[in-house]
């Protein structure tokens, strides 16, 4: 239901561009988050896109440096990684569900299969 893509090695201060193509339904029906999980750790909400409104929360871990950005004639989210760091080194998964609350994964119907993003020098 989700192709996700743009996951890779990048350098420490490097960007990566995220992208997550819903397949079998508009992603207008839906909020769509982005969450990741580090080797070892838990799985952790990175950013809600809501569909309601337009707008996104990021956790405070990201703020500043990662924008979501939706591009509806692809059906397709995007997230934008800029001054990527080791410890942002994790599969990343995007998520759609009615609601957009990041502290609660279990809200969220459709996963995609994860990509990974590595930084590393």
């Amino acid at each position: 239901q989700f192709v996700e893509s743009g996951g890779g090695l990048v350098q420490p201060g490097g960007s990566l561009k995220l992208s997550c193509e819903a397949v079998e339904f508009s992603l207008d029906l839906y909020s769509i988050a982005w969450f990741r999980r580090a080797p070892g750790k838990g799985r952790e909400g990175v950013a809600c896109f809501r569909s309601r409104d337009g707008n996104t929360n990021y956790a405070d871990s990201v703020k500043g440096r990662f924008t979501v950005s939706k591009d509806k004639s692809t059906n397709t989210i995007h997230l934008e990684m800029n001054s990527l760091q080791p410890e942002d080194t994790a599969i990343y998964y995007c998520a759609a569900s009615l609601m957009c609350r990041l502290e609660v994964p279990g809200e969220f119907d459709y996963w995609g299969r994860g990509t990974q993003v590595t930084v590393s020098s």
